[in-house]
């Protein structure tokens, strides 16, 4: 009945689209030549007559039908890309978390390898001591002194070992407790360097100390005491008579400095990689007879990051090391 206000869209189209009456009041979607996509809906009606009558609303939802394939489209796309993206994301982090747990079951291994072979030295000599003063029960203390002497030393070196590996196992667990106080370290510094100072007058070295920083600060005294002492004691091991080893204390940046500086054998580049590394030791047969376990930079390296400093070594020029501390 309304082709005529249809136009050129009835002609085209519409003429030969059989009308549908089966869905009424109903929201529909339907294609019409097979082509266009209509919406519409249907309503019967009767007159005064009992004539029947049908008006069809259609609208065209090409553009949305468009607009929702390429939607798809996009989605398929996407979530193609998300999916490999993920695969691989998945891939690298898996690798790198395995790689990361393969690192620290080699250097778990290594450690006990080291730690056993460390302890079966001192153990070694401490029993063949005790089997030779078996071999003879009737010889004298003082005809055995040096044996016994020598037992000593190693058990004292052990002791010392097992207090050191206890600190680092604490550390790894984050189980360290800082007990920290106002403290002068200047003063505090003054007092550990007096028996260092003896020992490097009989050594023929000089201990030179310039501490400056004129102020307190908030730390753990027996931590910070403890790697002053480490530094120290390397500072006197790896340095010859007529060497200088320097303490220094400094304000930069709001920043307490602790520097030791010494003009002995120093280290080598490669050796300056592998410092704080539990066991390292550049020069072993040295260590050994000067009584190192390896692990004294690494507690030092612990005890400085639990009060959130920093500390680093470098060579000194023309020789010798350097050690910086930041609290």
């Amino acid at each position: 009945m309304n082709k005529e206000n249809l136009g050129s869209i009835y002609d085209d189209y519409l003429i030969d689209t059989k009308f549908d009456n089966s869905k009424i009041n109903t929201i529909y979607q339907t294609k019409i030549n097979n082509k266009f996509n209509y919406r519409g809906i249907t309503t019967k009606i009767k007159d005064d007559f009992g004539n029947v009558f049908y008006i069809q609303l259609l609208a065209n939802v090409d553009g949305e039908v468009t607009t929702i394939k390429n939607l798809l489209k996009t989605l398929l796309w996407g979530n193609m890309i998300v999916a490999t993206v993920s695969i691989f994301a998945s891939y690298v982090i898996s690798k790198k978390t395995l790689d990361s747990l393969y690192d620290s079951y080699n250097k778990q291994t290594e450690f006990v390898q080291n730690v056993a072979h460390e302890l079966r030295t001192p153990l070694t000599i401490i029993q063949a001591k005790q089997q030779l003063l078996l071999e003879e029960p009737d010889s004298k203390i003082l005809d055995k002194s040096e044996d016994i002497n020598i037992s000593i030393k190693e058990t004292r070196r052990l002791t010392k070992m097992i207090k050191e590996l206890m600190l680092l196992a604490t550390s790894d667990m984050n189980e360290i407790k800082v007990e920290k106080e106002e403290t002068d370290i200047d003063e505090m510094i003054r007092e550990i360097i007096v028996p260092y100072a003896e020992c490097a007058k009989l050594e023929n070295k000089e201990l030179v100390t310039e501490l400056e920083y004129n102020k307190k600060i908030n730390i753990d005294i027996n931590k910070i005491s403890q790697v002053i002492i480490i530094l120290l004691d390397n500072a006197i091991k790896y340095t010859k008579p007529g060497d200088t080893i320097t303490i220094k204390t400094t304000n930069r940046d709001n920043k307490c400095i602790i520097e030791v500086i010494d003009t002995g054998i120093g280290i080598s580049k490669e050796g300056l990689k592998h410092v704080f590394e539990r066991f390292y030791r550049e020069d072993k047969a040295r260590s050994r007879e000067t009584g190192g376990t390896g692990l004294g930079l690494s507690i030092a390296y612990t005890l400085i990051k639990v009060h959130g400093g920093n500390i680093k070594i470098m060579q000194e020029n023309p020789k010798g090391t350097r050690v910086i501390v930041k609290i």
